[in-house]
């Protein structure tokens, strides 16, 4: 059975950091590339990144900023979000994601085989 398990989300103040991960199994993790979504309430799902299989390629969304940062361990199967620089406008659950598209089409959700339960982010001002 296929599983993403996202965890390390939580409620922080603005400006703080967290480190979500996502961790997979019943998958041959390097066949996939990863993503990252957020879906706020009352809002769309919204790309955040994602990764190639190899960890060498990363594709982020420009609105981020430069703040967040994906990354993988294959050896693991999981991947990871750095968050900093939080922002109040950041809260929302967040998805991990695999998908056997190139990366180039992983920023939308429809490219995407499985999904995680979500993580909760909550940033206070």
């Amino acid at each position: 059975q296929r599983q993403l398990v996202e965890s390390g989300g939580g409620l922080v103040q603005a400006g703080g950091s967290l480190r979500l991960s996502c961790a997979t199994s019943g998958l041959t993790f390097t066949n996939y590339a990863m993503g990252w979504f957020r879906q706020a309430p009352g809002k769309e799902r919204e790309f955040v990144a994602a990764i190639s299989w190899s960890g060498g390629t990363k594709y982020y969304t420009d609105s981020m900023g430069g703040r967040f940062t994906i990354s993988r361990d294959n050896a693991k199967n999981t991947v990871y979000l750095q968050m900093n620089s939080l922002k109040p406008e950041d809260t929302a659950v967040y998805y991990c994601a695999a998908g056997v598209a190139g990366l180039a089409r992983l920023s939308s959700p429809n490219e995407y085989n499985y999904w995680g339960q979500g993580t909760q982010v909550t940033v206070s001002s």
